[in-house]
């Protein structure tokens, strides 16, 4: 009964990390994940780094983004969110 009682506080420890830092955490990453995964063509997006562009091609692992004039080649898990969906009538 007492080793019970001495390991208590560390398992509330652990619980609470848990529900406050572990469980937020990978529920974040799945929406990220959920969101990139969702990219369309003529989204505006951001990424990482802070480039602002609009999704012009997606392949498996990489989209596409067109800044001002120039095609610049990024994976898709280097954009960090979607500023604005497309609409029906994309056009390049």
């Amino acid at each position: 009964m007492e080793t019970i009682v001495a390991l208590l506080p560390m398992i509330l420890i652990f619980v609470v990390f848990y529900f406050l830092l572990i469980r937020p955490q990978t529920k974040r990453q799945k929406e990220v994940q959920a969101m990139q995964n969702a990219l369309e063509r003529g989204d505006s997006v951001v990424t990482i780094g802070g480039l602002h562009g609009v999704v012009h091609q997606i392949e498996d692992t990489h989209v596409v983004l067109k800044c001002d004039q120039s095609l610049l080649r990024f994976n898709r898990s280097a954009v960090a969110e979607v500023v604005k969906k497309a609409n029906a009538s994309f056009e390049e």
